[in-house]
């Protein structure tokens, strides 16, 4: 029986576990990426290790997310970053250089290596033929510390393209599509690998919009081969060196096949609140609109960003419209320099902001009152644009920028003729933002590392007890996001390196008074229903909980990321055994969990005792060993460390 190329790249780099669905392995990873709004935490989180070098092939420090310096908080924590970058091995690209998926497929990712990132997008890099994850911060100090990763050995599953995209329907409506056929928990526990005849008809950046937004699948990760389009990119960016053909065996078992036509697709749109609530732009058309963002890490190419100054070139936003352009890296803002089409852009109006994430994470350009916005981006969760009320819709940039031209939306195949944009035979090679480390020796070592005032030690937990006795804090309904429960924007990212401040906003999306309700308590439990913790891989989104004194979370399912960063930190995921015993919970009730290290030590059936109600009520815990023994030892630094 034949290999996938998801399962090829895993039997390279296998260093625990058997290749058997369902089971945990353990692998070598070649490449590390962190961002801004992670790095600080999982940077401190590899000093408290002890390691004095990374162990990676190489690893990278982005600095892309808190770029408005309100403040002094984001500059000392970029400060911190490239000290540590610096001094233990770590490349550091400054701000400016770009989106940390952009830059790391332009100039560093590499077909049939593993990389983990401390950012949920990270799986970007399977457009170039990696078998790229997101993870938790700790998880990558792990990983940097040579440590292996753990996964769920995945299902996967073929996404089988044939024919050929029409004019004006782009690599985004494709993944829509995806994500309207399998919805935002259709790929968890998933490798989408994409196959077929079709796949020879897209390029590079085109397929790393694909696999970067099979993040909003759930999906553990997105990958394509790498054939002769891989290799024509990685020879444009002068490293040709890095291509190796990856490509299934012909008698390759998938779990299941999706089969899409890409001749068929029409442009598509995601709606409020939720990447997968699809429509098709036609059925939109006319509607009017406030704001157009385009951008981010699905969609800030040098190929994307051509077709938007073609489309704008010689017209004029809309007087009802407010359009912002983000180019994703210094190479393609260069370049859009250099052949002119950044000047078209400016011509037209647009507000030309700089090579980072900026809106995508609600830094900046938040909609007016109820405003509908279109964005080029991945999320459209209710207030992650920072405007609570704003109606925001996932398009392509083609999609976006004739409807800027029209003041509503507008289906692009009425825009006329688009010109096919081909990879350049040389992209512009000027990595002088990026900058490399000291070399392992005495000057490493005596390196300093420095520290602002708003840098404070992360949360630690102690020891499980043999009970846990507790009140509901909080009880959810279906679907939280990592956004819900920690916020991000401009006035809370420059918190992310300290957590006690950070932790006044936990949940406040949901409930303004759950911090204080929490430290009232002295912690507690939160019940929530299903797809609990999708979104983002912010570590935050568990650490501080953490900090107000959160001993466990019980819903009927959770999003994979989030579920490894309650266990890292020691914080227990459990399952309704039944999901209608959900009902049985109250926000207020008194819970208890007896016997509750014998139990998770054995595997026994953990069962809750709801003292309020006087219910009894039967729990799942579905962890491996090695994950029973860090919430024993209170989570994985504990753990790594014998304490």
């Amino acid at each position: 029986m034949g290999l996938t190329i998801t399962e090829k790249i895993i039997k390279t780099h296998m260093i625990s576990g058997q290749m058997t669905k369902g089971e945990e392995i353990g692998l070598k990873i070649d490449q590390t990426l962190t961002q801004d709004a992670t790095g600080t935490m999982a940077y401190l989180q590899f000093e408290a290790m002890g390691v004095n070098h990374v162990k990676t092939e190489r690893s990278v420090a982005y600095i892309d997310h808190n770029t408005l310096q309100s403040g002094f908080e984001n500059a000392d924590d970029h400060r911190y970053i490239q000290s540590v970058a610096n001094k233990y091995g770590i490349w550091f690209s400054r701000p400016g250089n770009g989106i940390c998926h952009q830059v790391h497929l332009e100039r560093f990712g590499k077909p049939g290596k593993t990389l983990i990132g401390s950012d949920s997008h990270t799986p970007t890099g399977g457009g170039i033929g990696m078998l790229a994850i997101g993870a938790g911060g700790l998880d990558v100090a792990v990983a940097m510390g040579g440590g292996a990763y753990y996964i769920t050995m995945p299902e996967v599953v073929n996404i089988k393209l044939s024919g050929k995209l029409s004019p004006f329907v782009s690599a985004k409506d494709v993944i829509l599509e995806v994500l309207r056929i399998l919805t935002v928990k259709g790929g968890v526990g998933k490798v989408m690998e994409y196959t077929g005849e079709g796949v020879k008809t897209l390029s590079v950046p085109e397929r790393a919009t694909i696999t970067n937004m099979g993040a909003e699948l759930g999906a553990t990760s997105s990958i394509f081969p790498s054939d002769e389009k891989t290799k024509q990119f990685l020879e444009a960016q002068g490293r040709g060196e890095d291509y190796i053909e990856l490509s299934p065996d012909a008698d390759a078992v998938y779990e299941k096949t999706i089969e899409i036509n890409l001749s068929t697709l029409e442009p598509l749109a995601a709606c409020p609140h939720s990447p997968d609530n699809i429509k098709t732009v036609e059925e939109l058309t006319g509607m009017n609109i406030d704001q157009v963002c385009i951008g981010s890490c699905t969609n800030s190419s040098l190929q994307d960003m051509l077709k938007v100054a073609y489309i704008l070139k010689g017209k004029t936003v809309h007087e009802a419209v407010d359009l912002s352009i983000a180019p994703g890296s210094k190479q393609v803002y260069q370049m859009l320099a250099d052949c002119g089409a950044l000047t078209d852009l400016i011509a037209s109006g647009a507000r030309i902001l700089e090579c980072a994430c900026g809106p995508c994470i609600g830094m900046g350009q938040s909609p007016c009152s109820e405003g509908v916005s279109l964005r080029t981006f991945n999320r459209n969760f209710e207030g992650r644009s920072g405007t609570k009320n704003a109606q925001v819709y996932l398009v392509s940039p083609e999609t976006a920028a004739v409807s800027a031209i029209n003041g509503v939306l507008t289906n692009p195949k009425s825009f006329g003729e688009l010109p096919k944009i081909k990879t350049p035979e040389n992209f512009l090679i000027n990595d002088n933002m990026i900058i490399k480390p000291l070399p392992v020796g005495a000057e490493s070592v005596s390196a300093q590392i420095i520290r602002g005032p708003n840098i404070k030690p992360f949360p630690k937990n102690s020891p499980l007890s043999d009970e846990i006795q507790a009140k509901v804090i909080l009880k959810t309904g279906d679907n939280i996001t990592t956004d819900h429960i920690m916020p991000a924007g401009a006035k809370i990212l420059p918190l992310r390196s300290n957590i006690p401040a950070i932790s006044e906003f936990c949940f406040t999306a949901v409930d303004e008074a759950f911090p204080q309700r929490a430290k009232e308590a002295g912690g507690g439990i939160i019940i929530g229903g299903v797809n609990y913790g999708q979104g983002s891989s912010r570590e935050h989104a568990a650490l501080a909980p953490l900090e107000l004194g959160i001993k466990a979370v019980i819903c009927k399912s959770f999003a994979r990321i989030h579920k490894q960063n309650l266990i890292n930190n020691g914080i227990i995921p459990l399952l309704f055994k039944n999901t209608e015993d959900y009902e049985k919970v109250s926000q207020g009730d008194d819970l208890v969990f007896e016997n509750i290290k014998e139990k998770l030590k054995s595997g026994e059936e953990i069962v809750l005792k709801n003292i309020t109600s006087d219910a009894e009520i039967p729990l799942e815990g579905e962890f491996s060993e090695r994950e029973r023994n860090m919430l024993l030892a209170g989570g994985l630094l504990n753990l790594t460390k014998g304490e």
